[in-house]
């Protein structure tokens, strides 16, 4: 059975998951504990910002509860915890159908802080790539997780669930582009040292021709334009940088306008009208709103920005429903697949079964009142055979099968044929099936599409 446990930004605090972090190098220690332990068949660990969690296969029914509480033991002993009651209230579990759903809907950034972001599928792949350097997966989780990663991509192909404009940096961004077009030759003045100003002018200064800091602090307008590549500017030249930025990203600590409207004024004389976007994200704002005012200036306010992310999450939210539905679908076809995994080993031993009987059988008539027919009278007997068990075991296989495609109660008549057919070792075959997954070739293992 899969199960997921672990948190995230729904579920704990900033204090709490960064806690649980596990680092490049923290990592291959990590999958080994978790990998040793005789419940868990194979692991994933999952770490990011927003999340950590353990994806693991456990090792039967009989072992469930022991490998869940083996991964709560990781999670405590990676977040530092005494023991595992101070994690608990924080923890989820998720279990068989449910945790395949969540492993899909996290691929498909349909489970993250900021919907539709493309980010998550990234991480997800880099948790499998360590997972499988680790050789901690390999079989049924394999398939599960590179089965999710072909539902993010339908989920990001047919639907619209990444358009839109969902953070203040791709609303600058996108505010610079509709009045410039392009930022090719433009200048972007980032005015003070606000965080999430300078993710703005990061953004925009990836296609300007220049990045320019001006801050009161001259020492930290420095500091700051080395780690971004651009030029710091005394606070005393503020007037003169208006006239030469085209796009100004302002987010000073000021209880009042830094930026006049008869500054912008004199600055636009000297720019010979020439366009001047202002992206205030200040408050108070920095920038008095009587700019907008003048020709060819455009002032957006943090309350500008803020509706502009509104409407593009609104347009993602409007999306979810389709993304739902092709989880759903995936979902269901994995399940297919993995009934047919539970139930394959016992057809195997059942035709098995029968078909030694038969042949030993054989083997004895033509070995006693048998043994004059020619070559090619003993191979037509074997090849009768051979057809009596096709023919024979045709429907209690296919009536299996079909059984396990639909979810019923597969694993009840799985064990009764075992039980009619003293099928001993089918027990021990099914254990290898679930280890080695991936490598079950069966006709059901064409219902899942690659």
């Amino acid at each position: 059975m899969i199960v997921v446990v672990g948190l995230s930004h729904r579920t704990a605090p900033l204090e709490v998951r960064e806690r649980l972090v596990a680092g490049a190098d923290a990592l291959p220690a990590v999958l080994a504990r978790l990998a040793g332990r005789e419940e868990l068949g194979e692991v994933m660990f999952l770490s990011t910002c927003n999340r950590v969690e353990v994806v693991a296969l456990v090792n039967g029914e009989p072992l469930l509860e022991s490998g869940l509480a083996a991964i709560r033991e990781e999670l405590a002993r990676q977040g530092g915890a005494a023991n595992g009651d101070q994690l608990a209230p924080y923890l989820y579990e998720k279990r068989g159908d449910e945790a395949v759903r969540h492993v899909f809907r996290v691929a498909a950034s349909l489970d993250s802080m900021v919907l539709g972001e493309p980010q998550i599928l990234g991480q997800v792949k880099d948790a499998y790539d360590a997972a499988v350097a680790a050789g901690a997966l390999r079989g049924t989780l394999m398939r599960c997780v590179s089965r999710a990663f072909a539902v993010a991509k339908r989920v990001r192909t047919e639907t619209a669930i990444g358009a839109g404009t969902v953070s203040i940096s791709s609303v600058a961004v996108d505010l610079a582009r509709r009045i410039f077009a392009d930022l090719d030759e433009r200048v972007v003045l980032l005015l003070g040292a606000g965080e999430m100003a300078e993710a703005a002018a990061r953004s925009l200064g990836k296609g300007a021709r220049a990045l320019r800091i001006c801050n009161r602090s001259f020492d930290r307008a420095a500091s700051l334009a080395r780690d971004m590549q651009a030029a710091a500017v005394p606070w005393e030249g503020l007037e003169a940088e208006l006239a030469q930025a085209d796009v100004v990203v302002a987010s000073t600590a000021s209880a009042r306008p830094v930026v006049t409207r008869d500054m912008v004024k004199r600055a636009m004389k000297a720019r010979k009208g020439r366009s001047l976007l202002f992206v205030d994200i200040a408050v108070p704002r920095n920038v008095e709103p009587e700019a907008h005012a003048i020709d060819n200036v455009y002032v957006f306010n943090i309350d500008d920005l803020e509706q502009e992310v509104a409407r593009g999450m609104k347009a993602r939210h409007a999306e979810l429903d389709a993304a739902e539905a092709i989880v759903a679908d995936d979902v269901a076809q994995f399940l297919v697949w993995t009934r047919g995994l539970e139930v394959q080993p016992t057809v195997v031993a059942m035709r098995g079964k029968t078909r030694a009987v038969l042949l030993s059988e054989l083997d004895r008539s033509l070995s006693g009142r048998l043994r004059h027919l020619t070559e090619g009278d003993r191979a037509a007997l074997t090849q009768m055979v051979e057809s009596a068990v096709n023919k024979l075991l045709h429907g209690p296989t296919t009536r299996l099968k079909a059984r396990a495609a639909d979810g019923d109660d597969a694993g009840e008549l799985a064990a009764a044929v075992r039980f009619l057919f003293d099928l001993e070792e089918a027990a021990a075959a099914q254990k290898a099936a679930r280890a080695e997954g991936e490598n079950a070739r069966d006709d059901d293992d064409d219902r899942l599409p690659n």
